[in-house]
């Protein structure tokens, strides 16, 4: 098993390895990913403890901020533990981390995904649990929300905290803008055409979207939009490749009804030459009437959108469509990224490793994340006075709507690759039927199926 799953990832270094070789980050002339085995001799202190440490918090948003805080007053407050950090941007992270993955080379402690991601590095021997660390700390383990470990676990064994939580597909509007024309947020698939076309007729963008990394489409609309069509067990079942199939006429249907979106010109000119935060930008300038993004936007737009646009901010859910099998108030969603512990990391090294993981997941880190306008998977009171008109709205929000499955939080990477492609295609005038035959053989033949 262990062999199978580390030819996968090979196979995926081979697909990733120029786009790899391009992406951007910090520190990029420092050591290996994993760094010496042993003792760190800087400065002649041979009793130094050293530790890679890879994320992707190198924004400007209050969450990112944050965890960078933590980072520096861990190294203030571990003067023994000498930190070799790697800061690579959102849109590089996976497949740098993926590419070094597939050379065996992991940093010692990492932002991993849960679910596909997780059961992948598990098999190929990558990772170790930290079963020891939560039980050693009840109080804190006993605080995540129900079901928060479930897409860390493996065997029985945990594999990571989470660090936050995160809704995908959240319909935000701006409430100004819409009533400005005389439309009230669309609940249903008929009322977001007709909001399209009077908004296109009156020269403003209905929504924004940066589709330049090709996860987007997917996460945050397909993501919902498929699961208002074909329901969540068909795409369980088709992501298991047992007993359905994208090929399948329902999930033609899905992309057939992203596509009418796009070609009734929902979507600004260049929506796949922008990438995610510039598309939040747009939106926090009111260039923009809508935008479908995840909850991670909260944090951008907190920082970046005047007091006064944030005022007028909403959000909802995805409109539903007509007869579909999945329930209609309902997100996709996970609980968000957690630190990985590579399997190699072991003695003095791990102790470290620890502390530094429940410097970025513990309570305190949990609460500063909730300050910054990020949605966490941890037992915490909101004060409202502390965060954004918006973020109080997204919190009552996904405290009451059904959580559905992520696509590429299920899928193999390379059937979640051959999604993020295809949406791409489609929305440039793709073959919707052609496309879904290619999602199909991906996750089919990566499946072995």
């Amino acid at each position: 098993m262990r062999t199978r799953w580390m030819t996968m990832l090979v196979m995926l270094l081979a697909v990733s390895l120029l786009s790899a070789c391009g992406s951007g980050g910090g520190n990029s002339g420092q050591s290996s990913p994993g760094g010496p085995e042993g003792e760190a001799k800087e400065g002649g202190a041979a009793d130094k403890v050293k530790l890679s440490l890879w994320h992707n918090f190198t924004g400007d948003d209050l969450r990112a901020e944050a965890m960078r805080d933590i980072i520096e007053t861990y190294q203030q407050e571990h003067p023994d533990i000498v930190l070799d950090i790697q800061a690579i941007p959102p849109d590089g992270y996976k497949t740098r981390l993926k590419t070094v993955a597939a050379a065996n080379e992991m940093p010692d402690v990492f932002l991993m995904w849960p679910g596909m991601m997780t059961k992948e590095f598990h098999g190929g021997g990558l990772i170790q649990p930290i079963d020891d660390l939560l039980n050693s700390k009840a109080d804190w383990k006993s605080g995540f929300l129900p079901g928060s470990f479930d897409d860390f676990t493996i065997d029985g064994s945990i594999y990571s905290a989470p660090m936050g939580l995160s809704p995908t597909s959240i319909l935000y509007y701006n409430e100004e803008i819409l009533s400005s024309h005389g439309l009230q947020v669309p609940k249903t698939w008929d009322e977001l055409l007709a909001a399209v076309k009077t908004l296109n007729e009156n020269k403003v963008t209905p929504i924004a979207l940066g589709n330049k990394a090709a996860w987007l489409a997917q996460s945050s609309i397909i993501s919902s939009l498929a699961d208002r069509v074909t329901g969540t067990e068909w795409f369980l079942k088709a992501a298991n490749q047992d007993g359905a199939k994208f090929t399948d006429p329902e999930f033609v249907r899905a992309l057939e009804l992203l596509q009418q979106l796009q070609q009734a010109g929902a979507f600004q000119i260049g929506f796949n030459s922008i990438d995610n935060t510039q598309m939040e930008m747009m939106f926090a300038q009111g260039q923009a009437a809508m935008m479908i993004d995840g909850g991670w936007a909260l944090t951008n737009l907190s920082a970046n959108a005047s007091p006064e646009a944030l005022k007028s901010m909403g959000a909802a859910v995805l409109p539903s469509v007509p007869d579909g099998k999945g329930d209609p108030y309902s997100t996709s969603g996970v609980v968000g990224v957690g630190l990985g512990l590579s399997a190699k990391v072991d003695g003095k090294r791990k102790e470290a490793a620890y502390e530094l993981i429940y410097a970025l997941s513990g309570p305190e880190a949990q609460k500063r994340t909730l300050e910054a306008n990020q949605l966490v998977s941890y037992k915490l009171d909101l004060d409202e006075s502390s965060v954004s008109p918006l973020f109080a709205k997204v919190y009552l929000l996904v405290n009451e709507v059904k959580r559905t499955p992520v696509y590429d939080a299920v899928m193999t990477s390379a059937g979640a690759d051959a999604v993020n492609n295809g949406l791409q295609e489609l929305l440039m005038g793709g073959n919707p039927e052609e496309i879904a035959r290619k999602i199909q053989e991906a996750q089919a033949k990566s499946l072995g199926r």
